[in-house]
């Protein structure tokens, strides 16, 4: 093999992929040596490629040198492994891949442990790899008043409604009329969550290989992972107080003409960040000048601390394409896989033909239950503020107290702290926590650049005693890294 032809997975790619190997018992190097394992037998590490540096990789899983040797010398003692002169540790280029049908494991993309976390549970690990709340109240009620009063007459059609049940879009249009949007239904296709539109959006926009896509840097990793896996070349500006960084993305236009510009405007994920109206002024003017169309993710439109503007759509200029996408899971309930797509009604028709073709159309009962929730919006979110209000008050005391050398800017809205450890890579931080028991999404997940390998997401959703119980595995963790470095709780004694 030519060594240009190489793969080489660096240190904190192949931290990401093993996850949560740490858990469980008995020696470190023999955890270690099966997670590395089980990555080779289900292709996530491709034969041949090449394995970082002993002392690296043991500086990001912040373990002694000697456990990562120990590891790699028990793969190689099974020949799964070998090592050449001057071209490092490798897997072996003949090595067994076991059929993908033989475990259901995420693969790929730098959302691949939030997204394996959804399929394993939570087991005995707090994990915090989600931002989102328990479901209210009202979804019971809702529900109630559908099989009261709507099931009949769901019943008595054939159930298919490609494009959304007629009342749940007329909801979402007044939801967004009302918001300063004004909207009509034909501007607006009901999604199994908002997480399916963006992947619609992204197979209408997108083109392996010719394709870009100019997000904000912090940004939720699987967005940038359903952009990728359509071929698209991500492009990054960063944010201030206001939202994304309008100079920057003036000059992103002018000199790369992006397929497409990506903003979470309402509470970005994950610095909770509330664009200003000025700023989505400026920013749709600039995306109309180029003629570059605007996603509008404003799925975390939870918890809030001030007034919002209108959408971002509401400052665009007549004939530009702005595209919001919305659900019901962070205010509501997550396992109400109800989003939508609001647009031109010439681009929503286009998203229609391929949602029939991934779905022939979401589940009707959900959105009979979103059509009864979405007049009372106003009162949930009312509601949901309170609740969260407080549990952000807890977790920045406990902060404080525990840990005060660390730094946040309170969110003006949605589900997360974005918590800066001075000093810290992150990355290495999540090895050392997930031994006291909670799982990180570190900063290098959720940023391209290098910029935020300090930083890590805190989600505030969980119930008050979870809250004081993460603080405290966190400070524990924390006190291993900063005091004692790496960890080894077993010898590690290799007799060939």
């Amino acid at each position: 093999m030519d060594r240009s032809d190489l793969v080489t997975i660096d240190a904190p790619k192949l931290a990401e992929l093993l996850g949560d190997w740490v858990t469980g018992s008995g020696p470190l190097y023999r955890k270690l040596a099966a997670a590395v394992r089980s990555a080779i037998e289900e292709g996530t590490l491709p034969a041949g490629a090449v394995l970082p540096a002993e002392r690296r990789l043991a500086e990001l899983l912040s373990v002694s040198r000697a456990t990562v040797v120990a590891a790699y010398d028990l793969l190689r003692g099974e020949a799964l492994l070998e090592s050449r002169q001057g071209s490092g540790t490798r897997i072996a280029a003949d090595v067994p891949v076991r059929s993908a049908v033989d475990d259901g494991r995420v693969r790929g993309g730098a959302a691949t442990t939030i997204f394996q976390r959804l399929v394993d549970g939570p087991g005995t690990v707090i994990s915090l790899t989600r931002a989102a709340g328990t479901g209210v109240p009202a979804v019971g009620t809702a529900l109630r008043e559908v099989l009261d009063a709507d099931l009949d007459a769901l019943l008595a059609t054939d159930g298919y409604h490609a494009v959304g049940l007629p009342a749940l879009r007329e909801a979402i249009a007044e939801h967004f009329t009302v918001t300063g949007l004004p909207t009509a239904p034909d501007q607006v296709l009901v999604t199994t969550g908002a997480h399916q539109a963006l992947g619609l959006v992204s197979e209408l926009y997108l083109r392996r290989g010719g394709s870009s896509v100019l997000i904000e840097t912090p940004s939720f990793p699987g967005c940038t992972d359903v952009f990728r896996s359509h071929g698209a070349h991500v492009l990054s500006a960063t944010l201030d107080e206001e939202g994304i960084d309008a100079d920057e993305v003036a000059a992103a236009l002018a000199r790369h003409r992006p397929t497409l510009l990506y903003v979470m405007p309402t509470y970005q994920n994950p610095t909770g960040t509330l664009m200003s109206g000025e700023r989505r002024q400026r920013i749709t003017a600039l995306a109309a000048r180029h003629q570059v169309p605007i996603v509008e993710d404003s799925a975390y439109d939870a918890f809030r601390s001030t007034p919002e503007p209108p959408p971002l759509a509401a400052f665009a200029p007549p004939g530009a394409d702005v595209l919001t996408l919305g659900s019901l899971g962070k205010t509501v309930w997550s396992g109400l896989r109800t989003g939508w797509v609001r647009g031109p009604a010439t681009i929503i028709e286009r998203l229609a033909r391929r949602k029939v073709l991934a779905d022939l159309g979401s589940a009707v009962l959900d959105q009979a239950v979103a059509a009864r929730l979405l007049p009372r919006m106003e009162e949930l979110r009312a509601a949901r503020d309170v609740e969260l209000r407080a549990k952000l008050g807890l977790l920045e005391d406990l902060l404080h107290a525990r840990l005060p050398s660390w730094r946040w800017r309170r969110p003006d809205g949605g589900l997360s702290l974005w918590v800066e450890v001075p000093g810290v890579d992150t990355a290495a931080y999540a090895q050392v926590a997930l031994r006291h028991g909670v799982e990180i999404v570190p900063g290098q997940a959720m940023d391209g650049t290098g910029r935020f390998r300090s930083f890590f997401r805190l989600p505030f959703a969980f119930p008050e005693p979870v809250i004081e119980d993460i603080v405290l595995r966190l400070a524990g963790a924390y006190a291993d890294l900063t005091r004692n470095g790496p960890v080894e709780t077993t010898p590690v004694r290799v007799i060939v």
